[in-house]
């Protein structure tokens, strides 16, 4: 699995990050190397057969993405990233409808870029509800449905959380959304092309895309907007008008087609996928779980994407456990918010403890995941955690019988 260092040094760790990102998979690679080469053409160019052939790869791969989530391709907006489509989808409808409407609903455990897009919108003098999540890091609809105002113009809610992989009743939210004449969004990343998604059937009016999180290559991803009931938006760039007028700028050929590949080959394999993912985060789980005490699974155990394992360790702290997992490739947290030392605000939403938020480590299970590679991080994780434990005084004492709440810590 690609292990053996570049420069004939120590060999690579082996890769449980997926959720950061996964390998490109080698028919993405395939599809996009004559885009690269041979087929140069500006897809924009209508005057010669350079254009023509790379407007046409385009449009084929608009379709393979609106296929996988069951669109027009009319309705496919591309984009460098779900960064990009995040930001164009909430700035984007608040902006258009922001003289009758200006309140915004969100929940506490978007990933920062949802976050942060509704936190200008505020200085711009709109308002925003930051729903709570339950300790299952799932919302309540009831909640949902009384943070409604009659000038509330968007609701964002991503499909499967990057962090504890929980997946959020969508099709129940679109339809409260769609009662209301609200739009409803989507930050899909996480869950496009690894559980089915049709945006008509739940009731989706904007979402976001990435193209890197479905095998798919780096800095290309889609914005999907709906035409009936249409939705408007008041675009971030402005230029030549390409995309509708919604995005300018010239698509990039290879990593659209890349995009699109990643797409088609996910609508293949998901099944297939969902199915072997599964049966490896079983693995996993009931493999640590059965070996080491005072383990937690953070977020819902049923509605979940399986891929993507939250566990907190108990009286081991998580950076310590990640630096003597140095031989695989894991994180805590999400890598956007990797490099701070505060506990992921995701775990705190769900209402984490402190320390038990600084001891969680996250598992990526992806396509290429191999059952040895699950055996060999499950061997490591068990006897790392084990020998972090023994070296802990606070460990020592739970073994004593003592109830570390009930301490009096004094400030030396």
């Amino acid at each position: 699995s690609g292990r053996s260092g570049d420069d004939g040094g120590a060999p690579r760790p082996l890769y449980m990050d997926v959720q950061a990102t996964p390998p490109l998979d080698p028919r993405v690679l395939d599809s996009m190397l004559p885009y690269l080469t041979a087929y140069y053409g500006n897809p924009h160019s209508r005057t010669h057969a350079y254009g023509w052939e790379s407007e046409a790869a385009m449009e084929k791969a608009r379709q393979q993405v609106a296929d996988l989530i069951g669109a027009d391709s009319r309705e496919i907006i591309f984009t460098s990233g779900a960064t990009e489509s995040n930001n164009m989808a909430i700035k984007g409808v608040a902006r258009f409808y922001k003289s009758r409407k200006k309140h915004i609903i969100t929940t506490q455990t978007e990933h920062k870029c949802v976050l942060d897009s509704c936190r200008s919108l505020e200085t711009e003098g709109f308002r925003v509800t930051y729903l709570p999540v339950k300790k299952n890091g799932l919302i309540d609809l009831k909640e949902l449905e009384a943070a409604f105002q009659p000038d509330t113009s968007l609701v964002s809610v991503m499909t499967v959380n990057n962090e504890i992989g929980v997946k959020q009743p969508i099709h129940e939210i679109g339809e409260i959304c769609r009662a209301r004449k609200v739009f409803f969004h989507t930050d899909a990343a996480q869950a496009i092309g690894k559980i089915p998604m049709d945006v008509n059937n739940m009731k989706i009016d904007l979402m976001s895309i990435s193209g890197h999180k479905i095998y798919g290559p780096k800095g290309v991803g889609a914005l999907y907007v709906r035409r009936r009931p249409r939705v408007r938006l008041e675009p971030l760039q402005s230029g030549g008008g390409q995309e509708r007028g919604l995005r300018s700028g010239t698509v990039p050929t290879p990593l659209a087609v890349g995009l699109g590949a990643a797409c088609e080959v996910a609508q293949q394999e998901m099944e297939y996928d969902h199915k072997r993912i599964s049966q490896l985060a079983e693995r996993l789980v009931t493999k640590i779980m059965s070996e080491v005490p005072d383990v937690v699974m953070n977020g819902d155990r049923e509605h979940r994407y399986p891929g993507c394992i939250n566990l907190s360790f108990a009286y081991v702290e998580g950076e310590s456990l990640l630096m003597a997992l140095k031989d695989v490739a894991l994180s805590s947290g999400s890598a956007c918010t990797s490099a701070s030392l505060e506990p992921s605000y995701v775990l705190r939403a769900i209402g984490t403890d402190e320390d038990l938020a600084h001891s969680s480590i996250r598992f990526g299970i992806g396509r290429f995941t191999t059952e040895e590679e699950v055996d060999y991080t499950v061997q490591k994780c068990i006897q790392h955690v084990k020998r972090l434990r023994e070296m802990s005084p606070l460990w020592e004492m739970v073994q004593d019988g003592i109830d570390l709440k009930s301490i009096k810590w004094t400030q030396h």
